[in-house]
């Protein structure tokens, strides 16, 4: 597998459970790429975005890796998907993610199986544009069917559920 000129751009909320990971791993990578690549192939990125840049990103990323180790982060991938209008990137997600229930067509990954997401990543990149495009109009019609009114409206009625059973 060759990855030709692919760009990787790490960005990463520092939140104060991750920083430590944040601190190390990612810029050893770049350091590694910076030694075995004529070009840059992961850039990583320390400042805070707005939210029209964060946006740029997502549009401009042919794939977005979402790999939370726990739930968390589906928004990430959410606005991943909203941002490819007219564009077909690829979601690799963590199946740990909650995000991952719903976006089935995304390719769905253990991020502790390091080699297996790595293969996906591989995937991602040489997945065919008629594929890419098949799964990504699909998270898309899910979207744009399950709204936060709906995601509200379910836990209103849970809560309302577990009231009545008290």
């Amino acid at each position: 597998w060759s990855l030709g000129s692919a760009v990787a751009v790490n960005l990463a909320a520092a939140v104060p459970s991750a920083a430590v990971v944040l601190e190390g791993a990612p810029a050893s990578l770049v350091a590694i790429g910076e030694r075995r690549y004529p070009w840059m192939p992961i850039r990583l990125v320390r400042e805070t975005l707005d939210q029209r840049t964060l946006a740029a990103y997502y549009r401009a990323a042919d794939v977005c890796i979402v790999s939370p180790l726990q739930d968390g982060m589906n928004l990430v991938a959410k606005e991943f998907v909203a941002c490819q209008e007219g564009r077909f990137g690829v979601l690799l997600l963590s199946r740990f993610a909650g995000a991952a229930r719903e976006m089935r067509e995304a390719l769905l990954v253990n991020p502790y199986d390091v080699g297996a997401t790595a293969e996906a990543l591989l995937r991602a990149i040489h997945m065919p544009v008629a594929e890419r495009e098949r799964r990504l109009n699909a998270l898309r019609r899910r979207l744009r069917r399950n709204t936060i009114q709906d995601w509200m409206d379910d836990i209103f009625a849970e809560v309302s559920s577990l009231r009545r059973e008290a």
